[in-house]
């Protein structure tokens, strides 16, 4: 392996990194096409598989792990989440701000 290359995976994690993609990814949809399993159940079990399909992405594929060289690109990818985070979850609360202040109140008569 060249020495430029050496954070990159060999073809065995990557085929790994695959395999457990394709399974998380079935094990999904097996969840939520499941008949009989309640509604709660499944956004779990969902919600659960797809935080592991994150990690499986970032470790085989992104190659991001908690070593000392990989320090920066880990804080990096933290502070990355966290605006995000802080974008999205700003947008939603002023949104849901908005429909509370502008919706009309039923008690209002709307002349219909």
């Amino acid at each position: 392996m060249e020495a430029g290359r050496a954070d990159h995976g060999d073809r065995n994690s990557y085929i790994v990194g695959f395999a457990l993609s394709v399974a998380l990814t079935i094990a999904a949809f097996w969840a939520a096409m499941r008949p009989g399993m309640p509604r709660v159940g499944v956004i779990a079990v969902v919600l659960v598989l797809a935080a592991a399909q994150v990690l499986v992405h970032l470790a085989y594929f992104l190659h991001m792990s908690l070593r000392r060289d990989n320090r920066w690109n880990l804080v990096s990818f933290v502070f990355t989440v966290l605006i995000l985070a802080l974008i999205v979850g700003g947008s939603v609360w002023i949104m849901a701000n908005m429909v509370a202040t502008l919706s009309p109140s039923p008690s209002i008569d709307m002349g219909l």
